[in-house]
């Protein structure tokens, strides 16, 4: 794994999270500060799924210094009222896995029901696939200003 720092912040240089934040790889963005960036989930869970990352890689949300720890969590409260205000679902929920990418991130899910973050299957079977005239669209409803 080969780390390179950019701006005194360290990057992955394989991390999809980290080539997305470098704008190597597109997104559908809905929030960017100078921390962090907050984007739709390719395969939702529901319709309105989002991925918020810090732009500093680190592997795990525990490891960020607490400065970093704050400012991403104040990020994933704004989101998180945004997206309660635009999809009105039954529960915003916000979950931390990692198993997929190793840079610390957090899922803000737009709830319908109780299984939507505690179910198995959706969790390791999460198989939507919207178009990206969807994930446009979307990420359009929920950008913050």
């Amino acid at each position: 794994m080969t780390t390179i720092s950019i701006g005194g912040k360290m990057k992955n240089n394989n991390c999809i999270f980290c080539q997305i934040i470098r704008g190597e790889i597109p997104c559908h963005k809905v929030y960017e500060d100078e921390n962090c960036l907050a984007f739709l989930d390719i395969h939702p869970i529901r319709e309105g799924h989002i991925l918020v990352v810090p732009k500093k890689h680190t592997p795990d949300f525990y490891d960020l210094i607490d400065d970093d720890f704050v400012k991403l969590m104040l990020a994933v409260k704004k989101i998180a009222e945004k997206v309660n205000e635009e999809l009105r679902p039954l529960k915003t929920g916000i979950m931390t896995m990692g198993f997929d990418v190793p840079h610390a991130h957090i899922h803000i899910v737009p709830m319908q029901e109780t299984t939507d973050i505690t179910s198995k299957v959706l969790l390791e079977e999460k198989t939507a696939s919207p178009i990206a005239k969807e994930l446009q669209s979307m990420a359009e409803k929920l950008k913050l200003s």
